[in-house]
């Protein structure tokens, strides 16, 4: 699913909203959840999941191409983890013919 299909079907399943509505919901939901993230915040959507940072380490890499050592900066990556809802519907899906 992308962008616009979440705008889409959420325009369909609420008629009082335009699509520009829905579209201007979206990108604020998501904007506030990648805000809150770049502040090294945890958000938790209850029964959905919880996205959170996780710090990766520097370390020592290899250019592919030459061989040569090369150092690799510290990053901090988004992290998500699913709820046990989102798992339970996931886990009955994948047995469905």
């Amino acid at each position: 699913m992308t962008r616009s299909d979440l705008v889409d079907q959420l325009a369909e399943r609420f008629a009082q909203l335009t699509h520009r509505d829905a579209e201007l919901a979206v990108k604020t939901i998501l904007d506030a959840l990648a805000e809150a993230l770049e502040n090294s915040h945890r958000v938790e959507i209850r029964g959905f999941g919880s996205f959170s940072i996780t710090r990766r380490p520097s370390r020592i890499g290899r250019n592919p191409r030459s061989g040569e050592q090369v150092v690799v900066p510290e990053k901090r990556m988004p992290h998500f983890k699913p709820g046990k809802t989102l798992r339970q519907l996931v886990d009955d899906g994948a047995s469905l013919p």
